[in-house]
């Protein structure tokens, strides 16, 4: 990662996920009980560690389903606001309720839809299977695709710009997790 991009991740204080190709690997499984998701354990560790670190959480999704509101609930995320059609204009009453500016979040998404939102905020990011427009709009790209540990992933890269990421793996090191 370059300078630039650090100097970028460590303003971070909200942190706003799209959620299918992001959270999930963007399949839909349908069933007799409905829709079902497929989310990964890493990825939801991710997702606490930043708020234990006081980073503020939202996801900010184009569909509604109820396995995205049970792991919304499960992760405590601050703010959820789904099926979202213009994902930018929903972007400033989201920024207002979590209390920060455009410049101090990150927002991860993987389709056209989300370049709106990834090109007003301060550290635009992205998972490695994205669109190709998408990567080019993103300062941070991860390895992992979405679904397969890139929150996590991502989560990791704006923890250590922040400098706090070796207290989290020493607070796991002494079981002092909560």
């Amino acid at each position: 990662m370059t300078s630039s991009a650090e100097q970028r991740a460590a303003k971070v204080k909200a942190l706003i996920l799209d959620v299918d190709g992001v959270l999930t690997d963007g399949g839909l499984w349908y069933g007799p009980g409905g829709e079902a998701k497929l989310f990964n354990v890493r990825d939801g560790h991710g997702i606490v560690m930043a708020r234990l670190a006081g980073i503020k959480t939202a996801f900010l999704t184009g569909r509604s389903s109820e396995a995205m509101r049970r792991r919304a609930t499960e992760l405590k995320i601050d703010q959820v606001r789904e099926g979202v059609v213009r994902k930018g204009e929903a972007l400033a009453e989201l920024l207002s309720a979590l209390g920060v500016t455009a410049e101090e979040t990150c927002y991860a998404g993987d389709d056209l839809v989300d370049l709106p939102v990834l090109r007003k905020v301060g550290f635009p990011a992205t998972v490695a299977d994205a669109v190709p427009e998408v990567r080019a709009a993103a300062v941070f790209v991860t390895t992992a695709g979405g679904g397969h540990g890139a929150v996590r992933e991502l989560v990791e890269c704006i923890l250590r710009a922040k400098g706090v990421w070796s207290g989290m793996v020493e607070r796991h090191e002494q079981e002092q997790y909560g």
